[in-house]
């Protein structure tokens, strides 16, 4: 997948603006900077993330990457989040500018 210029800055903007200790998803990270697909934000990541927080970019369940976990799970305490067996608690590190907006709820009958 070939990323244009101006989306792969935008996708470089949110992981940088991603608070120390806080997480976010690669989904949060897609849908903030508007891009395409979570799939997206690791090929950027990847290829030109290592100047940025990459470590702070989660799977949607909590958890590593395999080929990067020991490292990341390693900087994500540093910063004070706790992963229990590998897995992070989204409810509890996620970013606050990730967590979408409730739904208003429909008015009811009474």
């Amino acid at each position: 997948m070939r990323v244009d210029e101006e989306l792969h800055e935008m996708v470089r903007e949110v992981v940088r603006r991603i608070p120390r200790g806080r997480v976010a998803t690669y989904g949060d990270v897609a849908d903030i900077a508007r891009a395409p697909s979570p799939r997206l934000v690791g090929q950027v990541l990847n290829q030109d993330g290592h100047d940025l927080p990459w470590h702070r970019v989660l799977r949607a369940n909590g958890t590593c990457a395999p080929h990067i976990a020991d490292e990341q799970l390693q900087l994500l305490r540093g910063e004070g989040v706790v992963a229990d067996d590998g897995k992070v608690d989204l409810r509890t590190y996620r970013w606050e500018d990730a967590v979408k907006e409730k739904a208003e709820e429909p008015p009811g009958l009474w």
